[in-house]
This record gives C-alpha cells, sequence and structure tokens, in this order.
C-alpha cells in the first residue's frame, strides 16, 4: 500500500513539475527577466501565526527560497538575489542572532552539497555585504561556499548578508575615493619629477582625476550582476528597507500579501506577468538614462 502511494505521489509530482515547464516556455515568449530580487519578509510573523517553535518560521522561509531558486532557474532567470540578513537585524536580541547565524552557517554548508540546488543548476554564488561584521565561522562557510561553486556559469545566486544599500554606497564612495587619491598621488610624483605643471594647473588632468558615477558603480559590492528587473517583497509591504536603493530605480516592485513561508508559483507567475505587462515602459526609462 505504502509503494503503491509512493508511486503515485511521483507520478503526480512529475505531473506537476511537466506542467511548470510547459508554462515557462510559454511565458519565455515574452520577456524573461534577466535579474529577480527577493525581500523575504515574514518568517517571524508566520511563526507566532503557526504556533511553531522559536526559529521554525525562518525554516519554512528556507524551504520557501528552495522553491523560488527552483522556479527562476527553471525559467531561465540569470541572477537571483536575496536580502538574507539586514546590518540592522544584528540590533535584534542576541539569541535570535545566534539563532539565525547558525541556521545561515547550516544552509550556507548544504549549498555546496553534490546534490544541492545550486549544483544541480549549475550557480556560482557570492556573498555580499560587509562580510566582517560575520562571525567567523559563518564568514568561513561563506568563503568555502564561493571559493566551491566559483567554476559553476549558468547562473549566479547573490545572498545579502550583514547588508544594507547605505552601507554598500558609503563602501562605494570610500573606496573610490581612496583609489583616486592614490592616482593623484602617483600622478602628482612623477609630474613633480620632471619639473611640470602641477594638480589643478591644467583643467583636463582635474577632470581626469575627479570621482565619477563609474568609478562609484564598480566599487559597489552588487557589481557582479546587472541591476534588477523585479524585486519581489512579501508580506504585503511596498518600501526596499535598505535593499538594492542605487540598483532599484527602474525595477518593478512585487508586494503579495502572504508572508515568505507562503509564496508559491502562483505569486511568482503573476510577477512575472505583471512584469511582462510592463516591460516596455521600464525598459523605455532605462535607455533614456
Amino acid at each position: 500500500m505504502e509503494r503503491d502511494n509512493g508511486r503515485v505521489c511521483q507520478i503526480f509530482s512529475n505531473f506537476v513539475s511537466f506542467l511548470r515547464k510547459f508554462i515557462f516556455r510559454i511565458l519565455s515568449i515574452g520577456p524573461v527577466p534577466n535579474h529577480i530580487a527577493f525581500i523575504m519578509d515574514g518568517n517571524r510573523r508566520y511563526g507566532k501565526k503557526q504556533n511553531l517553535m522559536e526559529g521554525a518560521g525562518h525554516r519554512a522561509g528556507y524551504s520557501a527560497l528552495m522553491s523560488m531558486l527552483r522556479y527562476c532557474y527553471e525559467l531561465g532567470v540569470r541572477y537571483v538575489t536575496i536580502y538574507a540578513f539586514s546590518i540592522d537585524n544584528f540590533k535584534r536580541s542576541s539569541e535570535e542572532v545566534q539563532s539565525l547565524m547558525d541556521l545561515l552557517q547550516e544552509k550556507i554548508e548544504g549549498l555546496i552539497k553534490e546534490e544541492s540546488i545550486v549544483n544541480s543548476y549549475g550557480v556560482r554564488v557570492y556573498f555580499i555585504g560587509n562580510l566582517e561584521l560575520l562571525s567567523e565561522p559563518v564568514r568561513l562557510a561563506a568563503e568555502r561556499a564561493m571559493l566551491a561553486t566559483a567554476k559553476n556559469s549558468k547562473a549566479v545566486l547573490l545572498i545579502c548578508i550583514a547588508y544594507t544599500s547605505k552601507n554598500e554606497i558609503v563602501h562605494a564612495v570610500q573606496e573610490a575615493c581612496e583609489e583616486k587619491m592614490d592616482e593623484v598621488t602617483e600622478w602628482y610624483s612623477s609630474k613633480e619629477g620632471y619639473g611640470l605643471t602641477r594638480l589643478g594647473e591644467n583643467e583636463e588632468d582635474e577632470r581626469d582625476y575627479l570621482v565619477k558615477l563609474v568609478d562609484i558603480e564598480k566599487h559597489m559590492y552588487m557589481a557582479v550582476a546587472p541591476d534588477p528587473d523585479i524585486i519581489i517583497r512579501t508580506s504585503g509591504e511596498a518600501r526596499l528597507s535598505n535593499f538594492l536603493l542605487w540598483q532599484s530605480a527602474y525595477c518593478y516592485l512585487y508586494s503579495p500579501s502572504v508572508l515568505w513561508p507562503e509564496i508559491g508559483f502562483r505569486h511568482f507567475l503573476w510577477a512575472i506577468l505583471n512584469f511582462q505587462q510592463n516591460h516596455f515602459y521600464l525598459d523605455k526609462k532605462r535607455k533614456h538614462l
């Protein structure tokens, strides 16, 4: 009896997978987003709503994340970014922070297993943020995962951890200024040695050493990926909470009312359909930058 039930479940699962891929084939006739970002909001509220133990809501959220990643890579989305842990989250109780760090370490180590979703779909993993703020075990696990997936080239998963957009922008500006200062120092030393003009006496030379937009953007943590096409934030919130503020000027924001562990295929499908409906307008805006 159990064997028959297992066989029925397997047949049903295969049918659902076939149907989902068929729908994706139809969707791919239209524009497919190159980059989708997720703000996974509502894990704690889901746990309280379901009367679950502390941390169980986040584990349920991890299962939802695996489903979303599978949908993205089956559709052909190349870049996926997730907001896993904000710098502001360190302000929570030490017990909750430690519980989240333990869960992060467990799931990060799971990413490098041979049967993991990142290896199944050939996904390269990046950890984005101020990683120095992480505990050593979590930081080392992140470094191992990035190294282990470095040769994967079919898709990219960016995990924002110890991240806020303000911190990213400040970091990029600081790096760009330091780089320009080094260039100016080197230029001044070489010119002075030959008795040539000082910086500032030649307007063209002076312009060359101003910090430009491209100088800041190349030092962004997110410089390894294009700007997102869609940001999906659950629990009905239409705010970005310090996430990808620099990169999200012309992306589509979708905010389903469900909590993150409750997000499903129909919500993903609706996000893609709405993106396709608004794609022409958003693409036109980008081209007029």
